[in-house]
């Protein structure tokens, strides 16, 4: 090569090559939260009520005779607590001006990802914590209970060191037992409960990435041929659940607790707002521009017995 040449390595002023992109893999997909129904809370206690019918009897009559009466069941009424979650975001001036790559304006950038990770602090609270609801004072924050702590009718546990809630309504936290494999034994024992137990069956299962592996060894799935795969593909995942008494979509969750398989109908679970998510500007701080994302929200669990838990599993 010529030593007279001109080329990159003498020359100064070659502008910099940063592509105008910011690239982010960190996950953002919430599951439940993105599933579960929208609804309106009016006070920092959300109430709502559950009811049930009668067991069912040998109903029979004598012919002519008098009409009976029993007083009726009264209503279930439940609480969960609203619980306040914030992100912020402070740009200054300075920044704002200059040329950056990958975003146009900086303060929209940073509130649009501060969005995302609400939503994943929000998932957490909701399916991703062992939460018993908690009132709060002027110097302790409102915190909602997880779904966790309502389901007690349709469960199966390890016993030794494990229980359920104390009643279901979002008092009181499961106690937490030795941890134990995830095998469809386990899971079909919550299904037929919910059979027995509710006329509404779960169609959901959501559960950490370890336990959604452990579930495409079942053998329900080893003795499976799917017709609609491709030739020459491997098939080791499985999409639906399908149990004696109805399909059930299987949902990997990373944000759900992962020692949880969470077994559940989706219409049966709400999320109340009694703030939607907002942004609202902050007085700035001399050159600083400041803004803060709010939301006040909870959970409405409709009625637990819809849906059940396997708890206490394995996650390595």
């Amino acid at each position: 090569m010529s030593t007279t040449s001109t080329d990159t390595y003498d020359q100064v002023g070659i502008r910099e090559d940063l592509a105008n992109v910011i690239y982010n893999v960190d996950p953002s997909d919430t599951a439940f939260l993105s599933m579960a129904p929208k609804t309106t809370a009016k006070s920092t206690l959300h109430e709502w009520q559950t009811d049930t019918y009668a067991a069912v009897s040998d109903n029979k009559a004598i012919e002519g005779a008098d009409a009976t009466f029993a007083a009726a069941a009264a209503t279930v009424r439940l609480t969960n607590r609203l619980q306040i979650g914030q992100k912020t975001a402070q740009i200054s001036g300075t920044l704002e001006a200059t040329d950056r790559a990958g975003r146009d304006k900086e303060m929209t950038y940073q509130i649009l990802k501060r969005g995302v990770e609400l939503k994943r602090d929000m998932e957490h609270a909701l399916v991703g914590l062992n939460n018993a609801k908690v009132t709060g004072t002027t110097s302790a924050a409102r915190e909602l209970a997880s779904m966790q702590a309502y389901i007690v009718t349709n469960t199966d546990f390890n016993a030794t060191g494990g229980a359920d809630p104390t009643d279901g309504t979002g008092d009181n936290a499961r106690t937490d037992g030795t941890q134990r494999a995830f095998t469809e034994g386990l899971l079909e024992t919550v299904i037929d409960s919910i059979f027995t137990n509710s006329g509404e069956m779960a169609d959901t299962i959501l559960l950490g990435s370890f336990n959604k592996r452990a579930m495409n060894a079942f053998v329900g799935r080893a003795t499976t041929t799917d017709h609609n795969v491709a030739a020459g593909s491997i098939v080791s995942a499985a999409d639906v659940y399908k149990s004696d008494f109805g399909d059930l979509k299987i949902i990997p969750s990373r944000y759900s607790r992962s020692r949880d398989a969470l077994v559940y109908k989706k219409d049966k679970w709400a999320v109340a707002y009694l703030r939607n998510m907002k942004t609202k500007d902050i007085a700035p701080v001399g050159d600083a521009e400041r803004k803060q994302i709010l939301v006040e929200y909870t959970l409405e669990a409709r009625n637990e017995a819809s849906s059940g838990i396997v708890a206490d599993l394995t996650t390595a």
